[in-house]
């Protein structure tokens, strides 16, 4: 066993939740465009972090705020297109996120920068 498979065997242990990946998918309705949800990933393994970072200073002087940050890690090679709905659950609590930026792609996993799911863009 590589060193490489080693660590991304450690952070498999890690996956304590689970994700499934849904796309905003359109379809032909006789002649018009429809959109509807299509399921494209289930049960994927993976662990939420939450972090947080200072916001910039407040107009009224009272300081900076802190934003929550949240990340999700995957395995290597999990490809997410940029504008799907992932749901996670973790620690008995299920959420609906959308991605907020490009992955950070690693040979040991990747990570996905995430924000509440508002609705379809």
């Amino acid at each position: 066993m590589s060193m490489m498979d080693t660590v991304r065997a450690a952070l498999g242990t890690l996956h304590t939740g689970k994700c499934d990946v849904v796309e905003y998918q359109k379809y032909l309705d006789g002649a018009i465009t429809r959109y509807k949800e299509v399921t494209v990933l289930t049960d994927q393994p993976c662990h939420l972090s939450y972090g947080s970072i200072p916001a910039a200073d407040s107009a009224d002087g009272g300081g900076a705020a802190l934003t929550q940050v949240t990340k999700l890690f995957l395995p290597p090679g999990v490809e997410i297109k940029p504008g799907s709905k992932l749901i996670v659950t973790q620690n008995g609590q299920t959420t609906a996120y959308s991605q907020s930026g490009q992955p950070a792609v690693y040979e040991s996993h990747t990570e996905i920068t995430l924000q509440l799911f508002k609705r379809w863009a």
